[in-house]
């Protein structure tokens, strides 16, 4: 359980399935922040949205941990941007795992990174710091998952899989095993990889194809 309490950074749809996740836990969450002015005052599930991220500054590193309530669906980095922001700082992002996400002992996750509900981490892979493993994704054996990747609802990621950082996995899309996907890559929703992908491409399609470079 988590011991001190907490502030979500961003108050989208993201946000929302990590409230869900823990208050599942029991969690105090102090409130969200919100770049937006207009948001400031109202409320998401009924947790408040207290002023922008400046607002967390007020709180000392020891006193509060920190979740990233930004998701990413695209190859914009302002998730990474706010991690690393708040890291240079001193503050300290919270693992957020719902109760019913399977993950092995043997599994080893880093920093601020999220595991939703239904999702599957298999024995001996390595997920990195700021990493997103969403609703029902399934991460098998050895697979080595970068930093700030985004594995959205339904992936599957076979075993001895290597993905860089900040890769977006969409929707439903499988990779099978061994694959490498280099950093800054988008696997298309429903794709399924059968070769690797170069940095930087986006693929779609199946099997996946290159459509972006």
């Amino acid at each position: 359980m988590i011991q001190k309490p907490i502030i979500i950074l961003g108050a989208g749809g993201h946000a929302k399935v990590l409230i869900d996740a823990l208050q599942c836990q029991s969690t105090n969450i102090i409130g969200i922040t919100d770049p937006d002015p207009e948001l400031h005052g109202k409320d998401v599930m009924g947790i408040p949205i207290i002023g922008d991220d400046n607002l967390i500054l007020e709180y000392g590193v020891n006193d509060i941990m920190l979740v990233n309530g930004l998701g990413k669906v695209n190859r914009s980095n302002k998730r990474m941007q706010i991690y690393d922001t708040f890291k240079e700082r001193g503050y300290i992002f919270t693992r957020v795992i719902h109760p019913s996400a399977e993950i092995s002992p043997r599994a080893n996750l880093a920093e601020g990174v999220h595991v939703m509900a239904g999702a599957i981490i298999q024995t001996l892979a390595t997920i990195g710091v700021n990493t997103i493993i969403n609703t029902r994704a399934s991460i098998e054996h050895e697979c080595i998952i970068g930093d700030h990747v985004h594995i959205a609802p339904g992936a599957t990621i076979s075993g001895g899989v290597k993905i860089g950082d900040s890769v977006l996995i969409g929707a439903g899309a499988t990779i099978i095993q061994g694959i490498h996907v280099g950093v800054g890559s988008i696997v298309g929703a429903g794709a399924v990889v059968i070769k690797d992908v170069r940095e930087g491409v986006t693929v779609m399609g199946i099997p996946a194809r290159t459509v972006k470079k």
